[in-house]
């Protein structure tokens, strides 16, 4: 009974949390920062891509990452599970309206991604160990004074509670039982304790000899993974389109009928499709939750703008490309319609229709790399999150809590606590969008001068 009053009222919290009120000012805020700089990130789109070429870098300037690896680090966050099991679990409680909304949040992401990244390497600051830090916490510390710092806090500590591994873990050892163990007999429905322990200990095995190598080699794993895991993951699901060709315009034209629609297909009110894209959306490519301002914030550039353009290309390839890609995938071959809960399985059903048995192997392979590079840049947001609250000499004990965490996410069945983690996600919000809402007239300006300085260096 307990129990059960607990996870209702963390299922209520997650609810509210992801509300009207968030979801005004995520896209609302995004909105803003479109139509006040006059669309100026979308205008230097192809500035972005040039940085990420290397041909900006700067070995003597401050921080830890180039830009290759500031941006690698923060899709390898990004692109996880929410663009598998996310997707298709929108489009389950949503309708394939919801798919709609999630591109809208991509669209406005843009132009947030610059302004807070830009304002993660503008407000820079001194953890308690004297190593320069970014994020949302540092930015209002340093941005906004000593009279905002308890937002501060707020964010840390959402931060810390939000990028645990649970999610991550028992997604993926849900779908190595399914995949693997049940078809090899390696366990059955009754007695798979063994199995999931055995995934949670080696995951966390390989999670802990990474990041023993603090941020630099985490930087450099995910600066391999990240770009081959998008091309293996776009040209799957290109065969997938490919094969169902002929079903595409028909999808497109479901999306957007859905996403207008006063009775969705299956979302059922107008605003439930609105609420589950947006929301799927933002824990996807996380515009203005703040996460990836950590990652960006340690970017070796003394021109914040420069990583404010690189950032913004995050959306782009985790939403408009990505999620997109899983979401014709599931509609055009049909298999959202099949009643299927499971997100990971659901998508599963869609690589079969094209690939047979084949299809739940290479996905299997994929979200093995995707959740483990997610797991490895929550463990960076976290340990940074608990070093600003209780200071940076003792973050270093947070890899051992973190790995125990790994292991309890694959052998338990928390879906309480899954709500408490998404609701976390957006308390996140907040602080990084009242943040760089309030600072963003200083960051216009620092981005209108260096502009005009890249207009000189040109003639």
């Amino acid at each position: 009974m307990i129990g059960g009053s607990v996870e209702t009222l963390l299922q209520q919290f997650a609810t509210f949390m992801w509300g009207t009120p968030l979801i005004v000012l995520l896209v609302g805020g995004g909105l803003f920062f479109v139509i006040y700089s006059r669309g100026l990130p979308y205008r230097h789109l192809g500035h972005g891509l040039a940085i990420l070429t290397g041909r900006y870098d700067q070995s003597s300037a401050q921080g830890t990452l180039n830009h290759f690896q500031a941006l690698s680090t923060a899709l390898s966050g990004t692109l996880g599970l929410g663009n598998i099991s996310g997707v298709a679990l929108a489009i389950t409680a949503g309708g394939p309206g919801a798919v709609f909304w999630m591109w809208v949040t991509a669209v406005v992401g843009i132009a947030t991604k610059f302004f807070t990244a830009t304002a993660a390497v503008m407000y820079r600051g001194r953890d308690s160990a004297g190593e320069l830090q970014g994020g949302p916490m540092y930015v209002i510390r340093e941005g906004l004074g000593a009279r905002w710092l308890w937002l501060a806090f707020v964010f840390a500590f959402a931060g810390l509670c939000g990028t645990q591994p649970i999610f991550q873990i028992n997604e993926l050892v849900n779908l190595l039982r399914t995949s693997v163990a049940y078809p090899l007999n390696l366990a059955s429905d009754g007695s798979h304790f063994l199995f999931d322990l055995v995934v949670g200990i080696l995951a966390a095995l390989v999670i802990f000899a990474i990041i023993s190598g603090q941020l630099q080699r985490v930087g450099k794993v995910t600066a391999r993974i990240v770009p081959t895991m998008v091309l293996v993951y776009l040209v799957m699901t290109g065969g997938v389109l490919i094969s169902h060709a002929s079903a595409i315009p028909e999808a497109f034209s479901l999306i957007f009928h859905d996403a207008f629609s006063a009775t969705a297909v299956a979302g059922g009110a107008l605003g439930t499709v609105i609420k589950v894209g947006v929301s799927r959306g933002a824990f996807s490519n996380e515009a203005g939750i703040g996460t990836e301002s950590m990652a960006h914030g340690a970017a070796r550039t003394n021109e914040p703008v420069r990583e404010g353009l690189v950032a913004m290309v995050g959306p782009i390839i985790d939403t408009l490309l990505v999620c997109t890609c899983t979401a014709l995938a599931i509609l055009v071959t049909g298999v959202w319609q099949l009643g299927q809960d499971d997100g990971v399985l659901l998508t599963a059903g869609a690589f079969s229709a094209t690939y047979g048995s084949w299809g739940p192997i290479l996905l299997t392979m994929m979200v093995i790399f995707l959740s483990l590079s997610t797991i490895l840049t929550f463990w960076y947001y976290g340990s940074k999150c608990l070093g600003f609250l209780i200071g940076a000499q003792h973050q270093h004990h947070y890899v051992w809590i973190y790995c125990v965490f790994i292991v309890i996410g694959a052998v338990a069945s928390l879906t309480a606590l899954f709500n408490f983690l998404i609701g976390m996600y957006a308390v996140m919000a907040i602080p990084t969008m009242v943040s760089a809402l309030l600072l963003s007239p200083r960051i216009m300006r620092r981005a209108r001068e260096y502009f005009a300085q890249q207009k000189l260096n040109k003639s």
